[in-house]
């Protein structure tokens, strides 16, 4: 698993709100080997029809948002069943990011025990930049990995015996009887 640092990538808009498992990787494919070739499966009943053809009005059926690797969706993203091959499914299409104003509980820990980077930002921001990418297909955004926090810093020092400490930085002093 590749460790998740940024990315600067095309997103694409994913209007469905309480998106649920089942939408991202219907049940009845769930015995499906994770083989080449899983990607197909990722919102497998509302990208084709019953013939197996693509639904151009879905997104990830339109040229511009074909290499999508970020998705900006709506509240509840994830949610029904803990089902982890939804997020395999989105990992083999090359879905890196999903921005949501809320997840699955479940779902976002899938997403993160498996190299992606679920963000979450509030409905209204979310709305108008799903208003934006539908606006500019193709557009390019950025997710970034926010930065390990360094632990407070300690001021360096001596522990004696007796438990004392004698700090660097002040005055040196006798901490033990002789």
């Amino acid at each position: 698993m590749e460790p998740f640092t940024q990315l600067t990538a095309v997103a694409a808009p994913i209007d469905i709100v309480n998106c649920d498992t089942d939408r991202i990787l219907p049940a009845r494919l769930l015995r499906k080997p994770r083989v080449p070739g899983y990607e197909r499966w990722l919102f497998h009943d509302v990208r084709f029809d019953p013939q197996g053809e693509e639904r151009p009005e879905f997104v990830l059926n339109q040229a511009p948002y074909r290499k999508a690797k970020i998705l900006v969706a709506g509240a509840n993203y994830g949610c029904g069943s803990s089902r982890e091959q939804a997020v395999y499914a989105m990992v083999d299409y090359g879905i890196r990011s999903v921005i949501a104003p809320s997840f699955g509980d479940i779902h976002y820990g899938n997403q993160l025990q498996n190299g992606m980077l679920p963000v979450i930002l509030p409905e209204g921001t979310c709305a108008a930049l799903r208003e934006q990418l539908g606006a500019t297909p193709g557009a390019r955004r950025r997710a970034a990995a926010p930065r390990a926090r360094r632990a407070p810093r300690r001021r360096a020092g001596i522990r004696t015996a007796r438990g004392s400490a004698a700090r660097r930085g002040s005055a040196w002093r006798k901490t033990t009887r002789w």
